[in-house]
């Protein structure tokens, strides 16, 4: 009987690859989770828990991502600023303050909560308008098929 080998992945073993997404009437929750998915590496059939296989992705026009229904008004951030009460702040004020703020929070929610996690967020790159500086890089752009918003 002859045992199977599986193949676990080392640091520094697999080629990184960057790519491009366009964030324009994207759906904010399904965008995220197809970030998460590439910075994990978990599109790669090398995967491997504990080791950083994911690749680099660079998301443009981050400005104009929503949400369906009327998510961007009801819903609010909240947080503590270590005086008496919480602040809070609506999605689509916190878009037209911080564009890139709304993709950063919704991946790295989607992530595992542990160091590694940290170091696969560093391998996110938003900008909220079209241009970006990573041309030399040469990214390629992301097959998704998702749901676009419509309103």
């Amino acid at each position: 009987m002859v045992a199977q080998r599986s193949y676990v992945a080392k640091p520094g073993e697999l080629e990184k690859n960057w790519f491009v997404v366009d964030a324009a009437d994207e759906v904010l929750g399904r965008l995220a989770s197809d970030i998460a998915m590439i910075l994990m590496g978990k599109h790669r059939p090398e995967y491997t828990p504990h080791v950083d296989c994911g690749d680099f992705v660079v998301v443009v026009n981050a400005e104009k991502v929503g949400m369906t229904g009327r998510k961007m008004d009801v819903r609010h951030y909240t947080w503590y600023t270590g005086h008496p009460g919480l602040r809070l702040e609506s999605y689509s004020d916190r878009q037209a303050r911080k564009p890139e703020d709304l993709i950063f929070h919704a991946v790295r929610r989607m992530m595992p909560k542990n160091k590694l996690a940290r170091h696969m967020m560093s391998k996110l790159k938003i900008y909220a308008g079209p241009e970006h500086p990573h041309a030399a890089q040469m990214p390629m752009p992301l097959q998704r098929t998702s749901k676009k918003v419509t309103a």
